[in-house]
């Protein structure tokens, strides 16, 4: 399901204003990468099939010096496409792939400053990445909460602080159980 839930992550961006392969880029690294990854090469390619689907329509600028510039909007079709969507139950929950919790669970084959040693560079990335969201939520809540999808914007940062925070604190008692502490 991961790439039609794709798809309807670009369908999201075309509500929000992002209209070109390049914002919706920018909008997904600035955003959407934290708990939704897509690459550049995959844009283009999805958005022809919402354009071939009837869920979106593309117009085609000319630029001076420059390769036409395509813009995307939604069409009322993909509208209900995707409000149908996000009607639709949560099916499963995600596993994500963890390179520390997989080195974790063979951890006995060395020695436990190693291991301690990959937790605590595990955990300077959590604290980067809770100041990260900080961040984005302070910039949210002073620039943006006129927007109609700013409260959203905020639940899942909410849950992005959330998480991280735990993922911390987990961090913490895993080294004082390492330490027989």
């Amino acid at each position: 399901m991961t790439k039609e839930n794709t798809q309807f992550a670009i369908l999201g961006l075309l509500t929000s204003g992002c209209n070109t392969g390049y914002s919706i880029k920018q909008m997904m690294d600035g955003s959407l990468t934290h708990f939704w990854k897509i690459s550049y090469g995959q844009i283009y390619p999805i958005l022809k099939g919402l354009v071939d689907q009837g869920y979106a329509s593309v117009r085609e600028t000319s630029q001076e010096g420059k390769p036409d510039k395509k813009e995307y909007q939604i069409t009322d079709m993909g509208r209900d496409a995707l409000r149908k969507w996000l009607e639709h139950p949560i099916k499963e929950l995600e596993t994500t792939k963890n390179e520390l919790l997989l080195k974790l669970f063979f951890s006995r084959h060395q020695e436990s400053q190693v291991t301690i040693r990959h937790i605590l560079q595990y955990q300077q990335k959590l604290e980067d990445r809770y100041h990260t969201y900080h961040t984005i939520k302070n910039n949210i809540s002073a620039r943006h909460m006129s927007q109609a999808d700013a409260l959203y914007w905020i639940i899942t940062l909410d849950y992005g602080l959330a998480t991280t925070k735990a993922a911390i604190g987990w961090c913490g008692e895993t080294i004082s159980k390492l330490k027989g502490e």
